[in-house]
Parts: structure tokens; sequence; C-alpha cells
């Protein structure tokens, strides 16, 4: 057997579970859908805020993730790589702490870290709306895909002078897109069950 054929076999496979699970789990999605939408245009309507939301959140997130490591390394000192556990909790807690006594900083630094997210996202997307291209609504994300990637270049382009606010916006704005390509699936699908 080819190395394509298996490809191709493995790719039909999954659009067949993938297709199965769409029409088992529709309700799912167009929660998820409507989720995404109300928060993307929540931070549509309140860019400033929802960067420095953002921020915020990421940062206690980080700081309770240290402080799991750091205690971890703590309780089992004997336990192998305690010095590297300890070192990330406190490595973590850091960087938290950093986020949370200056967000403004830390916003223009996540729009920077926000640009390569979109690359990425955007990349990821393109890939899976071509891997499941036969289904139905399939170039739904493939927008996505790539509006998250041109976003990146935006991001990158004019960062300094928009980074205080682009991060909620252009999240706000994605959110939306994949909201709605997620109703449209979910829709779409209910009807196949």
């Amino acid at each position: 057997m080819k190395i394509t054929d298996s490809i191709s076999t493995e790719l039909k496979q999954a659009h067949l579970k993938m297709l199965d699970y769409l029409q088992k789990h529709w309700r799912i999605f167009l929660i998820e859908g409507v989720v995404f939408m109300l928060l993307g245009i929540a931070s549509i309507v309140i860019p400033h805020v929802s960067s420095v939301v953002i921020v915020l959140f990421l940062g206690w997130i980080i700081v309770f993730a240290g402080l799991m490591h750091a205690g971890r390394a703590i309780f089992f000192s004997d336990m192998p790589g305690f010095g590297l556990w300890l070192a990330l909790g406190i490595l973590q807690i850091v960087v938290g702490y950093l986020l949370l006594a200056n967000p403004i900083a830390g916003v223009m630094t996540l729009t920077m870290m926000m640009a390569l997210f979109f690359a990425f996202e955007g990349i990821i997307k393109i890939y899976l709306a071509f891997m499941i291209r036969p289904l139905p609504q399939w170039h739904f994300i493939l927008v996505s895909g790539v509006i998250a990637f041109v976003f990146a270049v935006i991001i990158l382009a004019f960062w300094s002078e928009t980074a205080h606010w682009l991060l909620g916006l252009f999240l706000g704005i994605n959110m939306v897109i994949l909201g709605w390509s997620m109703i449209q699936m979910s829709l779409d699908h209910k009807d196949n069950q």
C-alpha cells in the first residue's frame, strides 16, 4: 500500500468520525458558537477594557499555576527534578506578578504574542478546513483561518501604534467569526441527524 493511499484512508476515516460527531453533538457546537459570538461582541465593543482584562486574567492564571508548581516541588522535595519544578513555579509566579503589576506593558507583550497565536491558529484552521473539506460549510473554517492569519500580519505591521486596543478588538472579531462558523456547522448537521 502506498503512503498516499494510507493517508487518504486515514483522512476518510477522520472525515467520517467528524461527521458522526457533529451529527450527534451539534447542540454543543451551537452553544459554543453562541458563547464565542457573545464574548467576541463584548470584546469588540470595549477593546481597551477587554485587552486589560485578558492580561489580568492571564496574570492570575500564571500566578496560580506557579504556586501549584512551587508548592508541589516544596511538598515533594525528594522528587526528581525538584530544582527545575521549583524554578518553573517561581518563574511563573514572577511573570504572572509582572502582568498583574503592569497590565499595560502586559497588553503590549501579549499583543505581540497574539500575533504569533493568530499566525499559528490561521495555519492550523486552514489545514483543518482542507482536512474536513468534503463536509458542508467547511469553507467557514477556512475563512476563519485566513482572517486569523491576516490579523497576525496586521498586528505585526502596526504593533506600536495600536497594541493597547488591538488585542481586544482582534480577539473579539476572531471569536465572532469562530462562533459564527460553529453555529453554521452545527445547524447544518442538525438537519442531517
